[in-house]
């Protein structure tokens, strides 16, 4: 501060001692020369540091009002992130508890399958265990029972039902399916299918039968029809259809493996009406 206020006294003084005539030694003027080029150097050099310092400051400023910009717009961004971090907390309390509403939904029908099938399983065993009884005296020419995929299968051997290359059922086959037919009559809510298998031999000689799907077919529509129209057992219930030797118990062309192949097998099966119209 001091040097920017002599800068001028000294010319003032410099001034005044050429006004007022007042002789100044070579020696000392020379001075005052040196110490009047020093001090301009200072100023200047002061001025110059001056300017770059403001250029300095004006920069700064630049950069501040740019941060000050850019942080508004990440303010912005900020804020327009929360608002949409809110409205997908929003969604999903609303999704989630619309997704626990149907799993819960879900988890009731599958309990209600899972009874229905309960039951199922049980009425199975039931029908099992009665035709077991109701046809035991049967089981030593040929008779079987057993449960495969949820359905009670009576099989029957050829050999209990017909004579050899016959489509006429015999006496013995016809009190075995008559003990069935009791059974059945109890039982209006399962379905019958009545499938006829033949091994795997060529059929020969036996007149308008042309092959094993022949065969097959025309024992089962004798034992369908002896239980419609013999039996009383209602047509609705019951189908008959024909497997020919494609669908054997056991493969072999030996006299006991052919023997087994030919059969008659009685599906019984529990209607599931109520279950399709769950899953619907």
């Amino acid at each position: 501060m001091m040097r920017k206020i002599s800068v001028p006294i000294v010319f003032v003084l410099f001034i005044t001692a050429l006004a007022s005539c007042v002789v100044i030694s070579p020696k000392k003027y020379n001075a005052l020369l040196a110490q009047k080029d020093s001090l301009s150097l200072g100023w200047e050099a002061a001025r110059t540091k001056i300017g770059s310092l403001e250029d300095e400051i004006a920069s700064l400023k630049s950069d501040t009002a740019s941060l000050n910009s850019r942080i508004a717009g990440l303010e912005g961004k900020v804020q327009g992130l929360d608002d949409n971090l809110n409205s997908l907390r929003s969604n999903s309390s609303s999704e989630i508890s619309k997704l626990s509403a149907d799993l819960q939904k879900r988890e009731a029908r599958l309990k209600e399958v899972e009874e229905i099938l309960r039951k199922r399983d049980e009425a199975t065993n039931a029908l099992k265990n009665k035709l077991q009884k109701a046809l035991l005296g049967f089981q030593q020419s040929g008779l079987s029972v057993d449960i495969r995929n949820g359905k009670v299968y009576v099989s029957l051997t050829d050999k209990l039902l017909f004579s050899s290359g016959s489509i006429v059922i015999d006496d013995k086959g016809k009190l075995a399916l008559q003990e069935l037919a009791k059974v059945l009559k109890t039982q209006p809510e399962i379905n019958i299918s009545v499938e006829g298998h033949t091994d795997n031999q060529r059929v020969v000689n036996l007149g308008q039968i042309k092959d094993n799907w022949d065969l097959s077919v025309l024992r089962a529509t004798s034992v369908v029809r002896f239980l419609t129209e013999g039996e009383k057992i209602e047509n609705s219930r019951i189908t008959a259809t024909g497997k020919g030797e494609y669908q054997p118990l056991e493969p072999g062309s030996t006299p006991e493996v052919r023997s087994r192949n030919r059969r008659i097998e009685i599906v019984l099966s529990p209607k599931l009406d109520e279950l399709y119209n769950l899953i619907k």
